[in-house]
């Protein structure tokens, strides 16, 4: 099993648009093969709090191709993340 877990954040000027991308963000990676829990949560004004579970590296890997192929990537590649990746 592979998890990502930590935060992004979101400059104010670009809330509107991210919260906009979030929901179908979050759909389309909950119903990845090997998505095994995915979430994204506002927990203050453009703090985001990261947590996704993947199978294996192969299920995490493609879910990685997938979002920089994404309307969520063209929206928030630019934010800061700060993330901490973990296999079991």
């Amino acid at each position: 099993m592979i998890s990502l877990t930590g935060q992004m954040i979101c400059p104010s000027e670009d809330l509107e648009v991210t919260r906009a991308a979030l929901t179908e963000h979050i759909r389309l990676s909950r119903a990845e093969p090997g998505c095994l829990s995915f979430d994204v949560t506002e927990t203050a004004p453009g703090e985001f709090s990261v947590s996704e579970r993947f199978v294996d590296r192969a299920a995490f890997d493609a879910h990685q191709t997938r979002t920089r192929a994404s309307e969520w990537w063209r929206v928030t590649s630019h934010m800061p993340r700060h993330f901490e990746i973990t296999e079991e």
